[in-house]
């Protein structure tokens, strides 16, 4: 079985996108189980580069077909969109849209099955809208590029996987769109992904909105009722082992006890707090219900740092591996 060929955006590039895809693809590991194609731009990567002291070449190829896929060289589709001066650590229109292009470039070739996965270094939202394209995030942009209706963002971190039912959005935004419908069908994509990877009965957690799962009312207007149980009782008449209303302190913990397999979250910071606790530098976000294979980083693009060569490549390279992973074979 052939080694599937990651697409890797290299995210802003003010940020530490192009130092973590340098550091990452310094190391032999991924080349030994996959072949990285970087789509970002070449004097960037060659800047850090030498940032982080890294013994590479960076090759530019007009795409995957001329890539060597060679330790010791990044071979890079160069959209040649970023000026040399572009400082590090500031948000930038023109760094916005080049974070654009990559992505687009690479659902492009993703789309029309030249690559098997994409993997994203992070992008800033402030820089991407002031770049001219209006994104929450990543996951609705590639939802965007790939005219799928409806995603799921998953985390998976070492010891727990959460999938969130809602991300960026507002609490009072969230309470409104969250309904039954939109919880089976985030439980739905959750227990698909498990299960192709490899986990034969997946185990569901799935949280309240409110303290206590609302505790028969107490806490809220009765959403648990209203926009969860329905959800819980139609996934386990399909077969499904989920679980719910459920705390979500109580939920966590017993995930991260082993408990569950999987917790479904109502909202981005229920479900982003414990997973961050537990291992930001490890953790790959996961976008579920693509027609393609996305994996990203699970951190910002860390302006403070940037243009230093202190960024970490840990969850670059989970990232990778995840794309590996899940990626379809030749």
């Amino acid at each position: 079985m052939s080694k599937p060929i990651v697409a890797i955006t290299m995210g802003d590039p003010a940020g530490i996108g192009p130092e973590i895809v340098v550091k990452a693809l310094a190391s032999p590991a991924i080349y030994e189980i996959g072949r990285p194609l970087v789509i970002g731009d070449a004097k960037r990567l060659r800047h850090a580069a030498n940032i982080c002291d890294a013994a590479v070449d960076i090759a530019v190829v007009e795409g995957p077909e001329g890539a060597a896929f060679e330790h010791g060289r990044i071979d890079c589709v160069d959209l040649d969109c970023v000026p040399k001066d572009l400082p590090f650590g500031a948000v930038s229109a023109i760094a916005g849209d080049a974070a654009y292009r990559f992505i687009e470039r690479a659902v492009e070739l993703a789309v029309g099955g030249r690559v098997g996965a994409i993997c994203t270094a992070p992008l800033n939202k402030e820089a991407l809208h002031a770049g001219g394209h209006v994104f929450p995030g990543h996951t609705e942009l590639l939802a965007h590029l790939t005219g799928t209706e409806e995603v799921s963002m998953l985390l998976n971190a070492p010891g727990l996987r959460v999938i969130h039912v809602t991300t960026h959005i507002g609490l009072i935004d969230m309470v409104r769109k969250i309904d039954a419908g939109l919880v089976k069908r985030t439980i739905d994509r959750g227990n698909r992904v498990l299960l192709s990877a490899g986990v034969e009965r997946p185990r569901i957690a799935v949280c309240g909105i409110n303290p206590h799962a609302g505790e028969n009312g107490l806490f809220g207007y009765r959403e648990e009722e209203e926009k969860i149980v329905p959800a819980v009782e139609a996934a386990r008449a399909e077969g499904i082992d989920a679980q719910g209303p459920l705390p979500a302190d109580t939920a966590f913990f017993r995930a991260k006890r082993g408990d569950f397999d999987l917790v479904v979250a109502m909202y981005h910071d229920q479900g982003h707090g414990p997973v961050k606790v537990l291992g930001i530098e490890e953790g790959v976000n996961i976008t579920v219900g693509l027609p393609v294979i996305r994996t990203s980083v699970d951190h910002g693009t860390a302006f403070d740092i940037a243009g230093t060569g202190r960024a970490g490549e840990a969850s670059m390279l989970e990232a990778l591996r995840q794309a590996v992973d899940l990626a379809p074979r030749a």
